[in-house]
């Protein structure tokens, strides 16, 4: 769960990092640089928010009992696979107009006042934050308990999205957008694949879905579940040695139906060179 998790992390991350840069850039270039305490007001309005429901989902459950556990995180998988297409989708577009939409927004908010402020970096940053709490308790349910490997994940990932932002911000590195949500998105939809099986299986185990005993295949005789390879299979593509045809068929289906989509050319509307490669 390492890898699939840092690469959640780099991308949300990364995502907020990009919205505070192009906040604090316009402000500083229009000469508002008093207003810039507001925006960080709203950014960690956003983050205190993420990580309480992160927490919730986390401790909240834990005196469930199994199905009722298994049920909670069946419904936050796939509720973080519906959230991550979605996100995905409106990136491979809005990459090459987010700056323009922002700045919008941002010159609006400064002729209402330090709320309105406020409320676009919290706004901008928060959707980003709770995708990211609702996917790590779905992968952190999917490793299993004791496994400290997606909370690594997270942090490596996230981390790296600060130190990306902070040299945008500095003006010491340039990133084009579009390319980079494109393969980021690839590898998105494969983790987003894995996890929406490991949902289907914990409906199945909390008995809402049928077919768990009835298996796609079982390779748990030559795969060894603590061998490296087999984590590295769970992390990238949470492949266990038992899946039920239910979870392969979904698997299958998901990665069929909208990697294709995701990939396909799309038109959109002229941008300047500015929204397509962000520099601070």
């Amino acid at each position: 769960m390492f890898v699939s998790n840092a690469l959640v992390g780099l991308r949300e991350g990364l995502e907020a990092a990009l919205v505070v840069v192009i906040l604090l850039a316009f402000l500083t270039k229009s000469g508002r640089t008093e207003a810039r305490r507001w925006v960080w007001a709203g950014v960690a309005l956003a983050v205190v928010l993420s990580v309480s429901l992160g927490a919730a989902l986390t401790f909240g459950t834990r005196q469930l009992t199994f199905e009722q556990q298994e049920l909670v995180g069946g419904v936050a998988s796939i509720l973080a696979v519906a959230f991550v297409t979605v996100m995905v989708f409106w990136m491979r577009s809005a990459s090459r107009t987010i700056s323009g939409e922002l700045k919008g927004q941002l010159q609006r908010a400064l002729d209402l006042g330090p709320v309105a402020i406020a409320g676009v970096g919290f706004l901008a940053v928060g959707r980003e934050g709770l995708e990211t709490a609702i996917f790590f308790y779905a992968t952190a349910q999917a490793a299993g308990k004791g496994n400290a490997l997606p909370l690594m994940g997270w942090a490596v990932g996230l981390g790296g999205a600060i130190v990306l932002g902070w040299l945008i911000y500095r003006g010491a590195l340039r990133i084009d957008l579009g390319r980079f949500f494109r393969w980021t998105g690839v590898g998105l939809v494969i983790v987003a694949a894995g996890i929406l099986a490991y949902g289907i299986h914990d409906l199945q185990e909390a008995g809402y879905l049928p077919g768990l005993n009835s298996l796609a295949f079982d390779i748990s005789g030559v795969l060894d579940p603590s061998s490296w390879y087999a984590a590295l299979l769970k992390g990238i593509f949470n492949l266990t040695p038992q899946v039920t045809w239910l979870q392969a068929i979904a698997w299958a289906a998901y990665v069929a139906t909208v990697l294709p989509l995701f990939l396909r050319p799309v038109r959109v509307a002229e941008s300047s060179p500015a929204d397509q490669r962000i520099a601070a």
